[in-house]
């Protein structure tokens, strides 16, 4: 086994989520005995002890209830990609210098969102924008479970606010798209050199001025299926078309499983965890500091913190969504 390192790597993403169940039950039996003897002993006709007792029935009640949460959480059939890394791709949508805006926003959320988390973040590609904005970003996200935890983000996200630019003090819509694609191995998709046409080119910056003397930059456009992607903020030729081939992939696999999806949606309620990205998934709305994830009709008033990339709560309201449709059919 030790000989095959894939092998090896397929059971560790198969053991991981295993051993996370067996603590959270374990520490679960532990918690549920305390309470069961702090119960016993809150009857006891010494006072002092009695109120001993009541003080860890208030501390262990909420902590069994949020464990319990945690654990239906954990016991959620995984998708064998769930354990992946990702690559997640940002795009301006309408809107102008206000959707590139908040695509950079967006950016940040996700960025702050790792950190929280503990994962890894390298930039692929970025195109900036006006005002500090985004045009586009590619990012790939190394850390436990990325894609599983990130492809609900797949979609339309929209904001209502006012632009800093709006003299009126008007609200605007304006919107960004998300996609979230599991990062592809080299077994995962078969792509023929033959099937690909790379251009060079220089680097780019706001506004389309060069900002590289060189042509290092990289467009690879994959024939079969008219699939392009381009990679220009490495610093060799070489180094970004192997960063453009690992988003083809990525691309090409996510094709792949969104046409197996599309079938097994025929079958289902809703297009809730599908990654349908035309659909419109989120309203950021400044004026009501409101996050509504229109897939499952949750919103939280804690826009702020949401942006901050605190989405734990949303992720797992998705993920348990997720599971009852599929599990009701």
């Amino acid at each position: 086994m030790v000989s095959d390192p894939g092998k090896l790597k397929t059971l560790g993403r198969e053991l991981a989520p295993l051993t996370l169940i067996r603590q959270a039950a374990n520490r679960l039996a532990k918690l549920a005995d305390e309470l069961e003897q702090s119960r016993e002993m809150s009857q006891e006709p010494d006072s002092e002890l009695a109120a001993l007792a009541r003080a860890d029935l208030k501390r262990l009640e909420p902590e069994i209830a949020e464990l319990k949460q945690e654990l239906q959480v954990l016991l959620v059939p995984r998708d064998p990609m769930d354990d992946r890394n990702t690559i997640v791709e940002i795009r301006a949508g309408t809107g102008g210098d206000e959707a590139a805006l908040f695509a950079a926003d967006l950016l940040r959320m996700y960025q702050r969102y790792a950190e929280r988390r503990d994962w890894q973040v390298e930039t692929l590609s970025i195109s900036e924008g006006n005002l500090g904005g985004v045009k586009d970003a590619v990012f790939k996200v190394r850390g436990d479970a990325a894609y599983g935890r990130l492809r609900y983000e797949s979609g339309v996200h929209r904001v209502q606010r006012v632009p800093a630019t709006e003299a009126q003090g008007r609200i605007h819509t304006s919107a960004a798209t998300v996609a979230v694609l599991p990062e592809a191995e080299e077994v995962d998709v078969n792509i023929d050199e033959g099937d690909l046409k790379i251009d060079v080119f220089r680097s780019s910056g706001p506004g389309g001025q060069s900002v590289n003397t060189t042509d290092s930059a990289v467009r690879i456009t994959h024939l079969p299926t008219g699939v392009v992607v381009q990679c220009q903020d490495q610093k060799s030729q070489l180094q970004n078309k192997i960063k453009a081939m690992e988003v083809l992939r990525a691309r090409l696999l996510d094709r792949m499983l969104a046409e197996q999806e599309s079938e097994r949606a025929r079958e289902r309620r809703s297009m809730v965890g599908t990654g349908d990205r035309s659909a419109k998934i989120r309203t950021y709305n400044f004026p009501q500091n409101r996050v509504t994830d229109h897939r499952i009709n949750f919103s939280t008033h804690r826009l702020d913190a949401v942006l901050d990339g605190e989405l734990d709560e949303l992720i797992d309201r998705l993920r348990s969504a997720y599971s009852e449709e599929r599990d009701g059919n």
